[in-house]
């Protein structure tokens, strides 16, 4: 299952059941799972760590060094998950010193032309759609699903379960449960659709839209807010991951829409 004419190194560590087509190329400081395919003209580099039953399409480079001036050739990694599909021409760089690691999630998608660069985080069960720019220490996490085009901004950090229209130009933190939109990129609604989709409650749905309302739509800032939040909405899993999620972001998080 291993074809003669890739290059595949002998010190790679390549498990059972894995598929590698015809030029495809397998470096030497390789970790593959059994039952993964690396299409033709895949580009598998030093400190790829790729998980079981994935699928590597043509063109898509895993484990380039960092573009990152800072990049002195340090030992470094980048980790992707069991049953994720890297699509064509997509590129993935490892870490540099600063976490020493990219990391994407399992069970995610990662379209064409998309770029994930040195120390970012990509949950598990994310979309991440065709020619989308992830840049430096970004952390995207679980359920994401960010449209094509869009462009997240070194730092970022994108919520659980969330929703982000393509063409967007992300340089706040976009925090969990909601849809995103507009220019510039701002808060349009919860991403109920998906939460419905993945079992969340009606009511449950409705505590975090009441969240919501207080942060974008009472007029305060977000600290009061947020205070009020606490105050007045009975404690959840949901509220306390959105409190600490803003209480934590040191870029702020996306403005409402006023237009």
């Amino acid at each position: 299952m291993k074809h003669p004419l890739a290059f595949i190194h002998p010190e790679a560590q390549i498990a059972e059941n894995v598929t590698i087509d015809p030029f495809a190329t397998i470096e030497k400081d390789v970790v593959i799972g059994e039952g993964t395919h690396i299409y033709s003209h895949a580009v598998i580099m030093d400190g790829a760590r790729i998980g079981k039953n994935c699928r590597i399409f043509p063109g898509a480079v895993i484990a380039g060094i960092p573009q990152d001036l800072k990049f002195h050739g340090e030992q470094s990694v980048a980790i992707i998950g069991d049953n994720t599909t890297i699509r064509e021409c997509a590129t993935i760089n490892r870490g540099t010193e600063s976490k020493g690691e990219t990391r994407v999630g399992s069970n995610t998608l990662i379209m064409a032309y998309t770029h994930v660069a040195h120390d970012s985080f990509v949950g598990d069960n994310c979309i991440i759609a065709n020619a989308t720019q992830i840049a430096g220490e970004v952390e995207i996490e679980d359920y994401a699903v960010i449209g094509g085009a869009s462009a997240v901004h070194q730092f970022s950090r994108i919520g659980r379960h969330t929703m982000i229209q393509g063409g967007s130009l992300v340089g706040k933190d976009v925090p969990p449960y909601v849809t995103a939109g507009r220019l510039p990129v701002s808060y349009a609604g919860l991403n109920s659709i998906g939460l419905r989709r993945r079992g969340f409650t009606n009511d449950t749905i409705n505590a975090i839209q009441n969240i919501y309302r207080i942060i974008y739509q009472s007029g305060l800032n977000v600290s009061d807010a947020i205070a009020k939040v606490e105050a007045e909405i009975p404690q959840s899993a949901e509220r306390d991951e959105i409190i600490e999620f803003v209480k934590k972001s040191t870029r702020g998080i996306i403005k409402g829409y006023n237009g």
